[in-house]
């Protein structure tokens, strides 16, 4: 009998973590069938040992690969082919960014973003979809991670918030693309989130954001839960918190050159 699994990668920290221990632990509160196991995606196999030792509930399974190589694709696919699971739920949570302008970046940071943020997302639903299945009249869920500052072009972030436009695009027409196919693909753009992504994009050098952005940091784990209720339901894009549903309004009417204005002083 054929093993019923989510697969949720950047699993090791932040929002990612966050979902992985809400569906390990869920009594039904966002799928009617349990899953038999978990995979939880990440670089780091020692991080990921760890949270599968200490998460109680469905059976975690850690799979170590680098989605910034196309290696680690290969690994998850190997790992599909080899056990032929049905995937219930496909959660692309791993991203990354870094600030600065683009000529401050390195090469490898800017390919690293594409990589991770596009090119990696678009390669885990190619090799799971056609392991995707609907469990007990639940259809088969996808959810990705995007950013509000996908809504905008972002000076100073440039390639992150291109890279999360790419999301919010990508997810609208594979919706479209899966709909007869009974898989449901989800985008989600919060704001700020409270894990280590700005210590990371800073390289180091800020923890916890300083700008005005501070006044809207919201919590992983409200964040995930909010995702996986508006999955169920059926939605095709999540903004959250209400400060970033106004955002959204603001890139649809105010001028890009005013908005851009605004930006520019933060260099």
């Amino acid at each position: 009998m054929h093993q019923k699994i989510a697969i949720i990668t950047g699993s090791s920290s932040g929002i990612g973590k966050a979902f992985l221990e809400l569906v390990a632990g869920d009594k039904g509160e966002y799928f009617k069938t349990p899953f038999d196991e978990i995979w939880a995606v990440a670089r780091r196999r020692d991080a990921l040992e760890e949270i599968a030792a200490s998460v109680n509930g469905v059976k975690v399974v850690p799979v170590a690969a680098d989605l910034s190589d196309n290696s680690g694709i290969k690994i998850i696919e190997d790992k599909l082919k080899a056990e032929e699971p049905v995937v219930g739920l496909l959660i692309n949570s791993a991203g990354m960014g870094i600030k600065g302008t683009v000529m401050e970046k390195t090469a490898e940071a800017l390919d690293n973003t594409i990589r991770i943020n596009c090119s990696a997302l678009s390669q885990m639903i190619r090799i799971t979809v056609p392991y995707m299945k609907p469990l007990d009249n639940t259809k088969a869920k996808i959810i990705n991670i995007a950013s509000s500052a996908g809504f905008l072009p972002q000076p100073g972030f440039a390639c992150y918030a291109a890279s999360k436009s790419y999301v919010i695009s990508f997810s609208r027409a594979m919706g479209c693309e899966l709909k007869s196919s009974g898989i449901d693909v989800m985008a989600v753009c919060p704001g700020p989130v409270a894990t280590d992504f700005q210590r990371r994009a800073t390289e180091g050098k800020q923890a916890d954001f300083t700008d005005w952005r501070k006044n809207f940091v919201i919590d992983p784990v409200s964040l995930s839960k909010k995702s996986l209720k508006a999955s169920l339901k059926g939605r095709r894009m999540l903004v959250y918190p209400f400060s970033q549903k106004l955002l959204h309004l603001a890139s649809k009417i105010v001028p890009i050159s005013w908005i851009l204005a605004f930006e520019s002083k933060s260099l």
